[in-house]
């Protein structure tokens, strides 16, 4: 006889989201909660963070609830883990989601060649935009799970999934502290995953390939006609299913990494990029 395949056993859990006021963070959000997960959706703007929960209640009839909270503060994070607690329950699940990249970690130039202003290359990048970068990308992944995961620990089961990028496997151009700091994520996630082995707790992560948000907008699309700048065509090309990939279409990878049909999968980062990381560009 076949076995029975295993049900999701999503409904009823608790999940963390940071970043949850954001269009990806909260469609996240919104897949979990059609499955019955309870959402905590934590911001720093605590309005946009009470919508998004709002929304969640209104569209799926499953409990939520805002919470402002800083992922770069330890004492805010508890804080935040308390009132969750109260409102919720236990937390079976974070979703690390909180990140973005600094305009003065930027180059404007893409290759360094002889004549270029300074300023435009690599000497002209900032080191308070590579600190503001590793800070949201690393820290904040870090200090909600050294605050979110004691719950899961109590109960010897939990999941944890960071947001890595495609950057993380092969840097792009011009976003040099953004690249590395998602490669320290992957590094990070296999370590932890390694860490909590025995305890029950799984941590993977998601590598995202291009989608248009508001931290990378300004380099893809020009302000003025809307169209693709030329580093946009570049991505478009370099993506064999020719466009960027929308917020929804994480959400599957997600469910699947913190459901019981990967009881067995801890450590690993999943690219969701149509094909970019397979692509050579010929």
């Amino acid at each position: 006889m076949t076995a029975p395949v295993k049900d999701l056993n999503l409904k009823g859990k608790v999940a963390v989201v940071t970043g949850g006021g954001g269009v990806i963070c909260s469609t996240m959000a919104k897949a979990l909660a059609m499955h019955g997960v309870k959402t905590a959706i934590l911001d720093l703007n605590l309005e946009a963070a009470q919508r998004v929960a709002e929304e969640i209640k209104s569209e799926t009839g499953t409990d939520s609830a805002g919470f402002a909270a800083n992922v770069l503060d330890k004492t805010s994070l508890e804080q935040a883990k308390k009132a969750i607690n109260d409102q919720l329950g236990k937390i079976d699940y974070l979703i690390n989601g909180a990140g973005g990249n600094a305009a003065t970690a930027t180059s404007k130039v893409e290759k360094m060649e002889e004549g270029d202003n300074l300023e435009d290359t690599f000497f002209g990048l900032q080191l308070e935009g590579f600190d503001k970068t590793f800070d949201l990308n690393f820290k904040g992944t870090l200090l909600p799970s050294l605050v979110f995961a004691t719950d899961m620990l109590e109960k010897k089961n939990g999941g944890i999934v960071n947001i890595s990028s495609m950057n993380s496997y092969r840097p792009l151009t011009r976003i040099p502290a953004y690249s590395a700091s998602k490669a320290a994520i992957n590094n990070f996630t296999q370590w932890l995953a390694v860490h909590f082995a025995k305890t029950g707790i799984r941590v993977n992560a998601i590598a995202p390939g291009f989608l248009l948000t508001n931290q990378n907008r300004f380099l893809l699309v020009d302000e003025k006609t809307g169209e693709s700048t030329p580093r946009g065509k570049k991505i478009i090309n370099g993506t064999p299913m020719e466009r960027y990939g929308t917020p929804e279409e994480l959400s599957g990878t997600l469910l699947y990494l913190l459901s019981d049909w990967s009881e067995f999968i801890t450590g690993i980062v999943v690219p969701v990029d149509g094909g970019f990381s397979a692509y050579s560009g010929v």
